[in-house]
């Protein structure tokens, strides 16, 4: 265990005398965000119009207005999306770190992304379903007065039974009273599993039988035959024919049913395994913004974009 505790301490001081070299020998330090003040509405007369606002700048641009005038104050270093940019990295770091084992650095950063991610999506939740969608049918005046000045709304009382039902789910949190929540709870997992059974219906049931029934002999819009068109068809129907079999268990597997259902099975692996390999390339496409965010943004080893230019 010492041996072990020996090499992490090794390589976090390895890895430390790393950022600080980067940070004291590359011109500007790294891992800093800049930002240009924009005039807004500048040719307006009123004064009371004209405001600055801050936009995300490349290195480059910094370094060539500090080299022109280095008392200029267009562009500047932003300190908290520089913050931003160190947490953000820091914060990869510690989520890769489970690759190695559980620690408490992926502990730490595993249980803020959870709670951010709660926190941000239950005041997204507020400020688009509760009070456009519920306090504003019930009381669109008071709404418009303070939250949504453009909310064009009708009140409705007909929504003061989500309201109530809503208020039945906080019971869950009360020490006793909790059966009271078990009431709404019942009523939205009723009604969403019937409208998302519809949309599944639809999706995956009705629309692939339409996209199943197609023409074998397939021809252009001048009316010669399509012979790479027509062996697609072919292909998919024989693919959607053999898979059907596969799942036909009424008729034991034998001759030319246990041959056209391994024919199926053939098919299946093939559909299983490229929906796979899909999932793993768009995972290892995330895992490359992530590395690419590293060595860019944060260690400045690489400029793919060009941003820094000469810096």
């Amino acid at each position: 265990m010492k041996r072990e505790q020996l090499i992490w301490t090794v390589i976090f001081v390895i890895g430390g005398l790393f950022l600080l070299g980067r940070m004291v020998f590359t011109e500007h330090g790294i891992g800093k965000a800049y930002i240009h003040a924009v005039e807004v509405n500048k040719d307006d007369p009123n004064p009371d119009h004209r405001w600055i606002k801050y936009e995300n700048a490349l290195p480059r641009d910094y370094h060539t207005a500090m080299l022109e005038n280095p008392d200029q104050t267009e562009y500047k270093v932003s300190l908290s999306r520089t913050i931003g940019i160190w947490v953000a990295a820091f914060f990869t770091l510690f989520i890769m770190s489970f690759l190695y084992r559980d620690n408490p650095f992926y502990k730490v950063a595993e249980s803020v992304v959870v709670g951010v991610s709660a926190a941000y999506w239950m005041v997204v939740g507020f400020w688009t379903t509760i009070i456009p969608n519920l306090l504003g049918k019930l009381f669109p005046e008071w709404i418009q007065s303070w939250a949504m000045p453009g909310l064009e709304a009708e009140a409705d009382y007909f929504y003061i039974f989500p309201l109530i039902l809503g208020v039945m789910l906080l019971w869950r949190l009360a020490p006793k009273g909790g059966w009271i929540s078990r009431w709404p709870l019942a009523f939205i997992i009723g009604t969403t599993a019937g409208i998302r059974l519809i949309g599944f219906l639809h999706a995956d049931f009705l629309v692939q039988i339409r996209n199943s029934i197609i023409t074998i002999w397939v021809t252009d819009p001048t009316g010669t035959f399509d012979f790479w068109g027509s062996i697609r068809s072919l292909i998919i129907i024989v693919g959607v024919l053999s898979g059907i079999v596969y799942f036909f268990f009424s008729i034991e597997h034998k001759g030319w049913v246990g041959k056209t259902a391994k024919l199926g099975i053939w098919f299946l692996m093939i559909t299983f395994g490229a929906a796979f390999g899909y999932t793993v390339m768009g995972r290892i496409a995330l895992l490359a913004i992530r590395l690419e965010f590293l060595m860019d943004d944060w260690l400045w080893l690489i400029d793919p974009a060009l941003k820094r230019g000469g810096m």
